[in-house]
C-alpha cells in the first residue's frame, strides 16, 4: 500500500529558499518522512540548521510502503537481537519437529496395541511418546522465554530511540505536536513493532515448519489422500487476501480514536480547574464517549475481520476429512485405505496441522494491523530535527557577557514576522529591560538568545560568538531563565531546586532558597525540603512556585541572567523583596529583563520599547521620559494615581 505526502514546502523569503509547513500538513502532525539525509548533508555543509539551503538538491517526498517497512524492522532489528532469535528458531525447530514426530507415533500406537503379545514393541513407543512431548514441552518453554526477552529488549530500545528523538526536537516541533500523538507513538507504536517481529519469526520457523512436517507424515502414511487434502490451501488463500484490504484503513482509524482518548484525559487533568468553572463535565464527558465509542467499534471490526479465517479454515477442513473418511474406505485406482495405524497417523497429522495453517492463514492479517504502529513509529523516528547542533560545534566561552543582535529577523512557522531586522545590544554586566505591548518580540528574543529557535535572518551573538557556533549545552549552562509559566517536575522540592546545578551542595540550594525568600516557606512544608510537590507543583501556590523557580536561578549562577515577567505570580510585599533579591543576584550578571508593570524595571540601566517587532525607543528611564513617546503614554498610564 503506498504512503506519501509533503509536510513541508520551499519556499522563497529574502533571498532563500526555506522550508516551512504546508497548510493543513503541519509540520509536528506526522504528514510525511522526510528526506533526512538529505537534510542533514545540507545542514552539515552550511554549519548551522537554518533550515534553508540556495538549492533544491532534494525534495522533501519520500514513499514509504509496508513491504519496505517490514524489510527495514527485520533487517534492523533481528541482526541486532541474532543470538536470542536464533536460540529461539532452534527450540521453534524442535517443536515443529517434535510436533510432526507426535503425528507419526500415533500410528505406531495403534499398530503396537493392535498386537498386545509384543511387549519390547508397546515398551520402545511408550518411551518414544514420553521422549517426543517431554522435549516438546522444553523446546515450547524456551521459544517462548527467548522471544519474550528478545521482544522485551526491542520494546525498551525502541522506546528510548523514540524517546531521545524527541528530546532532540526543537520547541517548534512540540509547539505544532499534539502531545497525545506523542504518548501512543512511543507507548503503542514499539510494541506494535514487536508483535510483527513475534509475528513473523513464529510464523515462518515454527508454524511454518510444523506445517511441513505433519505434511510430509501425511504423505508418507497416505499419498493420495494427502493429495486431496491440499485443496484446502489455495481457496483459504484467496479468503485471506478478500481481508487484506480492510485491516490497515481500519487500523489506523482504531489508532487515531486511541489518540483522541490520551488527549480527553490528558486535558481534563490538566485543565480540571478550567472544566469545573465552567461546568464542562457533561462536554468532556461526551467527547470521551465519543472517542470510546469509535474505539470500540473499529475494535470490534478488527476482531471480526481476524476471526474470519476461522469459519473460513473450518468450513475447508471439515469438507476435507469427510472426503478423506468417506475415499478411506474405498479402494480408489488401486490404492488400498493401508493399515489401521497408518490411517490414525494420517488423520492425526492432517488435524494437527489445522491449527499451524490457520495461523500462517492470519498472519498477513496480523502484520498489515501491526504494520500500521511501524509506520507510525519511524515516522517520529524519521521526522528531520528542527533545530541542531553545528557539526563543528564548540563549548562556549563567555566573557563578559555581552549579547547582541545582528539584523535579527524572525517568523513562527505559518505566522508572521515576529522580530523584523532587529540589531540590539545588551551590555555586558548590566540590566536591560524590555517593555511595550503584546506580540512586540519581548519573548521571542529570549527564545532566540537559549536558541529555542534559530533566526530567518541574522544572528545572536554572545560575546562576539554566534550561537549557532557552539553547543547546547554550553549555551545553556550559561544561561539562568526564568519565566512567567514556571514548570516544575512532579518530585520533591530539592530535586526540582538542583536541576539547576546537580552537582550543588545542600548549603547551597539553602542559601540560594534565602536569596529567593523561598527557604521559609520551605521549611514550613511537611516534610521541608524533600516534600514532594505534586504534578507541576500543584501541592504549592503561585507565588511559592515562582519562588522556586528564582531560587533555580539564583542556584545557576550563570553569566546571563533572563527574566520573563519574573514576578508576575507574586504579591505586592512578595514582589518588593524579589525585587531585593534580583538586584542581588544581577550584580555584575548580563540581565535582560521582560516586564509589563514599569515598576519592576524602573532601576534598570537602559529600557528598551518593542512595538511590532522592533525596538522604538531606547535608554534609560530619564531620557525615554524625556523623549515624551510610547514609553512616556505607557509611565503615565501606569502612575497617574500616584
Amino acid at each position: 500500500m503506498g504512503w506519501c505526502v509533503r509536510p513541508l514546502a520551499l519556499v522563497e523569503q529574502k533571498g532563500q529558499l526555506r522550508y516551512r509547513a504546508r497548510k493543513g500538513s503541519p509540520f509536528g502532525r506526522f504528514g510525511g518522512i522526510g528526506d533526512v539525509a538529505g537534510m542533514q548533508a545540507c545542514q552539515a555543509k552550511q554549519g548551522h540548521d537554518h533550515m534553508t539551503t540556495t538549492k533544491p538538491r532534494f525534495r522533501f517526498l519520500r514513499r514509504y510502503t509496508a513491504d519496505s517497512l517490514l524489510w527495514r524492522l527485520l533487517t534492523e532489528k533481528l541482526p541486532e537481537h541474532k543470538g536470542k532469535y536464533a536460540l529461539a528458531m532452534g527450540a521453534m525447530v524442535l517443536v515443529a519437529a517434535t510436533t510432526a514426530l507426535s503425528a507419526w507415533v500415533m500410528g505406531e500406537i495403534v499398530d503396537a496395541m493392535s498386537n498386545p503379545d509384543d511387549k519390547q514393541t508397546i515398551y520402545m513407543v511408550a518411551l518414544a511418546v514420553f521422549a517426543i512431548f517431554v522435549a516438546k514441552g522444553f523446546a515450547s518453554f524456551a521459544q517462548t522465554v527467548l522471544m519474550a526477552r528478545a521482544g522485551n529488549r526491542i520494546v525498551a530500545q525502541m522506546q528510548k530511540s523514540l524517546f531521545k528523538r524527541l528530546l532532540g526536537q526543537g520547541i517548534a516541533f512540540f509547539n505544532t505536536t499534539e502531545s497525545s500523538d506523542l504518548l501512543l507513538r512511543v507507548t503503542q507504536s514499539a510494541q506494535m513493532a514487536r508483535s510483527v517481529i513475534d509475528t513473523i519469526v513464529t510464523g515462518f520457523v515454527r508454524d511454518m515448519l510444523t506445517l511441513f512436517g505433519l505434511v510430509a507424515v501425511m504423505f508418507y502414511q497416505q499419498p493420495f489422500l494427502s493429495l486431496i487434502s491440499l485443496v484446502v490451501g489455495p481457496a483459504a488463500v484467496l479468503g485471506v487476501r478478500l481481508i487484506l484490504g480492510k485491516v490497515q484503513a481500519i487500523m489506523a482509524q482504531e489508532m487515531a480514536g486511541l489518540a483522541e482518548i490520551i488527549k480527553v484525559v490528558q486535558e481534563s487533568s490538566t485543565g480540571a480547574r478550567v472544566i469545573k468553572a465552567f461546568a464542562l463535565e457533561n462536554v468532556m464527558q461526551a467527547r470521551m464517549n465519543g472517542a470510546v465509542r469509535d474505539v470500540e467499534k473499529r475494535a470490534n471490526k478488527m476482531v471480526t475481520l481476524e476471526s474470519a479465517t476461522s469459519p473460513l479454515m473450518d468450513t475447508l477442513t471439515g469438507a476435507a476429512i469427510a472426503a478423506i473418511v468417506i475415499l478411506s474406505s474405498t479402494s480408489i485406482a488401486g490404492q488400498s485405505a493401508g493399515t489401521p495405524g497408518q490411517l490414525m497417523s494420517f488423520v492425526t497429522a492432517f488435524l494437527m496441522a489445522y491449527e499451524p495453517a490457520k495461523r500462517l492463514s492470519r498472519m498477513r492479517v496480523s502484520i498489515e494491523a501491526g504494520m500500521v504502529g511501524v509506520r507510525m513509529m519511524y515516522q517520529l523516528l524519521d521526522m528531520p530535527l528542527t533545530l541542531v547542533e553545528a557539526p563543528d560545534a564548540r563549548e562556549l566561552t563567555v566573557g563578559p557577557g555581552e549579547v547582541t543582535l545582528e539584523n535579527v529577523s524572525f517568523e513562527y512557522v505559518g505566522g508572521a514576522s515576529v522580530i523584523d531586522d532587529m540589531s540590539l545590544t545588551f551590555e555586558a554586566g548590566k540590566t536591560t529591560a524590555l517593555v511595550g505591548p503584546s506580540g512586540g518580540g519581548k519573548s521571542t528574543i529570549l527564545n532566540l538568545l537559549l536558541r529555542l529557535y534559530d533566526p530567518v535572518s541574522g544572528a545572536v551573538r554572545i560575546d562576539g560568538s554566534d550561537i549557532r557556533d557552539a553547543t547546547f549545552t554550553s549555551l545553556r549552562q550559561k544561561i539562568a531563565f526564568v519565566g512567567q509559566d514556571t514548570f516544575l517536575f512532579s518530585n520533591t522540592v530539592m530535586a526540582n531546586l538542583r536541576v539547576a546545578r546537580p552537582d550543588a551542595s545542600d548549603e547551597d540550594v539553602y542559601e540560594a532558597a534565602r536569596v529567593a525568600y523561598a527557604h521559609d516557606f520551605i521549611e514550613k512544608l511537611s516534610k521541608g525540603y524533600m516534600t514532594p510537590i505534586g504534578e507541576n507543583g500543584a501541592f504549592l501556590s503561585g507565588g511559592q512556585r515562582q519562588r522556586l523557580s528564582i531560587t533555580r536561578a539564583v542556584l545557576r549562577r550563570a553569566p546571563i541572567l533572563l527574566l520573563d515577567e519574573a514576578t508576575s505570580a507574586l504579591d505586592s510585599q512578595s514582589e518588593a523583596y524579589i525585587r531585593d533579591a534580583l538586584e542581588q543576584v544581577s550584580e555584575g550578571v548580563t540581565t535582560i529583563v521582560i516586564a509589563h508593570r514599569l515598576a519592576t524595571v524602573m532601576n534598570a540601566d537602559k529600557i528598551c520599547y518593542l512595538e511590532a517587532g522592533r525596538v522604538t525607543e531606547q535608554g534609560t528611564l530619564q531620557e525615554l521620559l524625556a523623549m515624551n513617546g510610547a514609553f512616556k503614554r505607557l509611565y503615565d498610564v501606569q502612575f497617574r494615581n500616584a
